[in-house]
């Protein structure tokens, strides 16, 4: 069976340990999250949830923003990285503890970098914005079973404004910015955006 273009399995290892189970399942979702951006973008997750996400006019810009949305919960996260790793922003990877790195490409100086932590992961996939078909289909496990439903492959069709002044061009951009992270937060997702940067991130329990 062959690999789905973008998929994980698709993606070249060029260094560090063996993928775990949960690197495995932690990279998807950081993936699909980064599939959202056509802008450059760089998603940072830890533990299946988003922690730091920014877009900018260029990749070394959505890195700045996605580290400093959370300089401390993204230790030990997983970063991917819709636009080609440079040498500038691996400069400031590497001093980092991270478990695992997607990008399209890598510049050869950055890669030279990011290949001194030996057990950093790092993955190539060309094709990383290529996103699943809207039919593609979402498969749980449960005990004794399985549950299977088709993917949320929509952000949002129309939206009403219903308060006495309406958002701005900038408060909207912001505001779809946010909606692309919360689809990814863990139960009831709060996402706080502003300038293409999350400044806040959190699942709510109660």
């Amino acid at each position: 069976m062959e690999n789905a273009c973008g998929s994980l399995p698709s993606a070249k290892q060029l260094n560090g340990k063996e993928l775990s189970f949960n690197n495995i399942n932690d990279t998807h979702g950081a993936l699909e999250l980064l599939k959202e951006f056509d802008e450059p973008t760089v998603v940072a997750c830890k533990h299946g949830n988003p922690c730091g996400v920014g877009s900018g006019s260029d990749i070394y810009e959505a890195w700045t923003k996605a580290f400093n949305a959370d300089k401390t919960s993204i230790f030990g996260g997983i970063v991917t990285v819709n636009r080609e790793v440079t040498a500038k922003m691996a400069e400031e990877m590497k001093e980092i503890f991270l478990e695992v790195i997607v990008a399209p490409s890598f510049e050869k100086e950055a890669l030279e970098l990011l290949k001194t932590k030996k057990n950093l992961r790092l993955l190539e996939l060309p094709d990383i914005s290529v996103k699943q078909p809207e039919n593609a289909l979402d498969i749980k496990k449960i005990n004794g079973g399985i549950i299977v439903q088709t993917i949320d492959a929509k952000l949002l069709d129309e939206y009403t404004v219903v308060t006495d002044r309406k958002p701005t061009d900038k408060e909207l951009e912001d505001m779809m910015f946010g909606l692309k992270v919360v689809k990814f937060a863990k139960s009831n997702g709060i996402v706080l955006a502003k300038d293409k940067q999350t400044i806040g991130i959190g699942p709510r329990t109660s």
